[in-house]
């Protein structure tokens, strides 16, 4: 039996459903390890997610592997020490470019595959061989993530508008950027 969960994940804190399979139950504010689009990620559950029937099932943007470990929190230390030195690191390297662009913050995914960093503004070619050059040192994947866009654009096609089929997927149950949204939530 699979069931829905709410569950907030990342540095920007989306929110997505996950599937939660078998007889395991997560009550709120579980920190537990989803498996992501973007790969493995910690998140905490927000609570049972509204259940849609099939359509809900397919929505779900990953699952719920497990709940957090006393060995996963011993991993999640060290990635937070890994992440404040690639910020660091990363701020030093573009303090010396002449790119507008602001660091806002790094993010290392719990799989320890994929150095997430966030900008402010134009990303340059400098800037973008900087963040290669420090997923190298760190033995990652750099990805860029413009935090302009998100904040902008909203979580998705149509983001808070009447536009959006049957809304969006964050938005309709609490979007972390609602004041990026065409709309406000309770």
């Amino acid at each position: 039996m699979n069931r829905l969960v709410m569950v907030k994940f990342g540095r920007l804190s989306h929110v997505g459903r996950f599937a939660a399979e078998g007889n395991a139950t997560y009550p709120r504010r579980s920190h537990v390890v989803l498996r992501t689009s973007r790969g493995v990620e910690i998140g905490e559950v927000l609570g049972p997610a509204r259940d849609l029937g099939a359509q809900g099932r397919s929505m779900a943007e990953g699952s719920v592997l497990r709940r957090m470990t006393p060995e996963d929190d011993l991993v999640e230390a060290r990635i937070q020490k890994t992440q404040q030195a690639a910020f660091e690191a990363c701020a030093a390297k573009i303090a010396e470019l002449p790119s507008p662009a602001a660091l806002i913050d790094v993010e290392l995914l719990f799989d320890g595959k994929t150095l997430l960093f966030y900008f402010l503004g134009e990303l340059s070619p400098d800037l973008q061989g900087v963040t290669a050059e420090l997923a190298e040192i760190y033995e990652t994947r750099a990805e860029f993530r413009k935090f302009t866009s998100t904040v902008n654009e909203g979580c998705g096609p149509g983001c808070g508008t009447d536009d959006a089929q049957n809304g969006c997927q964050s938005c309709e149950t609490g979007c972390a950027l609602a004041s990026a949204c065409g709309s406000r939530h309770v």
